[in-house]
């Protein structure tokens, strides 16, 4: 009770207590006084409102005396404990009072915080694109709170500005570009795209251009450098095939971002009507650097980089400043005392000064093509940023051993996530050239067998096209690309995994048999390789179960057309089929020495990726009916016609050299004749120098 009464009602029930006991127990107060107070029923109205007791506080907190109606003097209850149920509040009454009337205790519904922040964000927006004014939207998202909730305010940004003119789609990517670091940290930008990601298919329904709209604004954040490149890949492969968001996705890669002059093109899309643009204030943030490093004047190089007002944008000067001291060692000193000085000076923020570090870091190795050290020299900044008090101690460059293992787990990480892009890819266009260039881009040789698994991976869980073009992809990767080493550890760690592998694919088992069988039916690994494959695994495992049964399939009655038949596709000729076709072809050209018409033949195979037995079989007829010349000449009237490729005529070559302790069996002057041959392909780039430096080292030519 005590809890619903105010001080006046406490100190009224004192005096009365008091007083009441020269009263008979007739009249004693107590339960008079509780009969009286206002009572909150259940459905929260007061009862006994029209005897509430009128000496209480209003809503406004304000004390209204009750009014004397006569008999009220000391010592006495007065009205306070009058029953009669008479008393009415009369609103036309020349002293009527507001706070007498009854109230009701009313429950607040309690509100969703979603829902509030997405309600206070509409009107940060439609005011914003109403004023343009950007540090305005950012000190009203700052006051909003709720941080975690910020990829809704990227959503909410983006899809209205869609459905609007070229102007709010420029002032909303403009707001984003301010916003990143300082307010909205960078893995709420990506969960914000995201969820536009995610919305595509909705969006499409009332905006017709969606999937493009959409795809340049995620082109824009890119080039903006608030979404790394990376994400693109990544968001496809977490995106169904069919969706829209996957259409976006490769929409902004293939539209926007590998054009020409990609940058300019996207920044300027929409007009740049609100603002100079990204490119303009690189421009002006290049210049006040070059004029810094003749001058030497850091004063003025902070007017210059203070009056740019961009400063959301000022990691880009730390970046340009770093890039600056890496290619002018002169300059080092001061680049290091500038940024330093804007530190001091909180003209470039902690955040941003991070950023500015962490953009560079990501960009070494690119930047590593045209300064060699540059990776040197950015390991010998950092610390010195650091212990200068000037870059954040949390920013962490990893050093030592370890620090080179983390960097190497990233890169194993990018390459991995790349891989499957290219390999999806692949799928969808059967273009084996552009994978390989795809491929050869990464520069990562030392993950080849990594690609391998994951490629066989992948085809298992599709259909038997695919596994086709799979095998396909593998023996040309062979040729051109990958060592039989890289191939037979690409299997190993498939073996390894198999078990779990069949958890997902139910005959996963008897696929990797018929792949193992396959590569070994298309010369990509040698029968022997089954053994060495099998000794690197478990013993009674899985993986030892599959390389029995590919030994099997090998061995089994017609197994080279099986095999090659075995998903239905390929070039149609199993691999005896196409020996017996280059030693017709080559006989036929031995007896007419058309070389036009043999070229013809080799080109009408249709089997590139097996054109190293045409220079095994050309080798070896020379040899054998000392026919030199006419086979040098249609290798090199082939190769001249890019019919033959030096991969593939390396690779003839050194099979020609593994076999050369038999051919002597039967041509008992094959090592010298076979040394001619290297001589005349060397004079003619036919092979590759990695082929020739392992020849210098070859006992069995002296």
């Amino acid at each position: 009770m005590e809890g619903f009464l105010t001080d006046e009602q406490r100190e009224m029930m004192k005096v009365a207590t008091q007083t009441a006991d020269d009263l008979p127990p007739s009249q004693k107060p107590h339960s008079v006084l509780l009969e009286h107070l206002p009572k909150v029923s259940a459905g929260g109205k007061a009862s006994g409102a029209s005897n509430a007791v009128k000496h209480r506080r209003s809503h406004a907190g304000r004390s209204i005396r009750s009014k004397k109606d006569g008999g009220a003097g000391k010592g006495n209850w007065g009205k306070l404990i009058d029953t009669d149920g008479d008393y009415h509040i009369d609103r036309n009454d020349p002293n009527y009072d507001s706070g007498e009337e009854p109230f009701e205790l009313v429950g607040a519904t309690l509100s969703d915080p979603l829902d509030d922040y997405k309600k206070a964000a509409a009107s940060i927006i439609n005011e914003y694109f109403s004023t343009g004014d950007v540090d305005v939207a950012a000190a009203d998202l700052i006051e909003l709170g709720s941080s975690e909730y910020h990829p809704y305010f990227i959503k909410r940004l983006v899809s209205v500005a869609m459905d609007r003119h070229d102007k709010e789609k420029e002032m909303a990517s403009v707001l984003l570009s301010a916003l990143y670091a300082d307010v909205i940290n960078p893995n709420q930008i990506r969960d914000g795209f995201v969820l536009l990601l995610e919305s595509a298919d909705d969006f499409v329904v009332d905006i017709p251009d969606a999937v493009n709209v959409l795809a340049l604004f995620l082109a824009r954040a890119v080039v903006d450098d608030i979404l790394p490149p990376a994400f693109l890949p990544r968001a496809a492969k977490a995106l169904p095939v069919t969706s829209k968001g996957y259409q976006v996705v490769q929409t902004a890669e293939k539209s926007y971002l590998s054009a020409a002059h990609h940058a300019e093109l996207v920044e300027r899309r929409w007009g740049g009507q609100t603002r100079t643009t990204v490119e303009e204030v690189k421009k002006k943030i290049a210049d006040i650097l070059n004029e810094y490093v003749e001058t030497g004047e850091t004063y003025e190089a902070c007017r210059c980089v203070r009056e740019l007002g961009v400063s959301f944008f000022h990691h880009e000067v730390v970046k340009r400043a770093l890039v600056t001291a890496m290619e002018n060692h002169a300059a080092e000193g001061l680049v290091l005392k500038l940024l330093k000085e804007a530190a001091s000076e909180n003209l470039i923020s902690s955040s941003q000064m991070v950023k500015g570090f962490s953009r560079l870091r990501e960009s070494l190795d690119d930047l590593a093509l045209d300064i060699p050290s540059a990776r040197t020299k950015f390991d010998l900044i950092v610390p010195k940023a650091v212990s200068g008090g000037w870059l954040d101690a949390s920013f962490g460059y990893p050093s030592g051993e370890c620090g080179r293992q983390q960097i190497e787990d990233e890169k194993l990480k990018r390459f991995k996530e790349d891989i499957v892009t290219i390999i999806h890819e692949y799928f969808n266009s059967d273009d084996i050239p552009e994978l390989i260039r795809s491929l050869e881009d990464l520069g990562a040789p030392e993950y080849n067998p990594i690609f391998l698994k994951k490629l066989i991976t992948l085809a298992l869980d599709r259909k038997n096209h695919e596994k086709e073009m799979a095998s396909v992809l593998l023996s040309s990767l062979h040729i051109e690309m990958f060592t039989t080493e890289d191939v037979a550890d690409g299997f190993v760690m498939l073996l390894e995994s198999a078990e779990d592998t069949a958890l997902d694919i139910l005959d996963a088992s008897n696929e990797l048999a018929l792949f193992l069988a396959r590569a070994v039916i298309d010369d990509v690994l040698a029968p022997f390789n089954l053994e060495e494959i099998s000794s690197k695994l478990r013993p009674n495992s899985s993986g030892t179960e599959t390389v029995k049964m590919a030994r099997s399939l090998i061995f089994a009655r017609h197994a080279g057309e099986r095999l090659l038949r075995c998903w239905g596709g390929g070039s149609g000729w199993a691999v005896e089929d196409a020996k017996d076709k280059i030693s017709n072809l080559l006989e036929e050209y031995e007896s007419s020495g058309l070389v036009s018409e043999a070229c013809k033949c080799i080109h009408e195979l249709g089997m590139p990726f097996f054109n190293h037995e045409v220079v095994k079989k050309a080798l070896v007829m020379g040899m054998e009916k000392k026919k030199d010349k006419m086979m040098l000449d249609l290798l090199q009237e082939s190769f001249g016609e890019g019919l033959i490729t030096t991969n593939q005529m390396t690779k003839g070559f050194t099979r020609v050299k593994d076999g050369l302790e038999d051919l002597a069996l039967d041509i008992p002057n094959a090592k010298e004749k076979f040394k001619d041959y290297v001589e005349h392909g060397k004079k003619n780039g036919w092979v590759s120098s990695s082929f020739l430096t392992s020849l210098t080292e070859d006992a069995n030519l002296g």
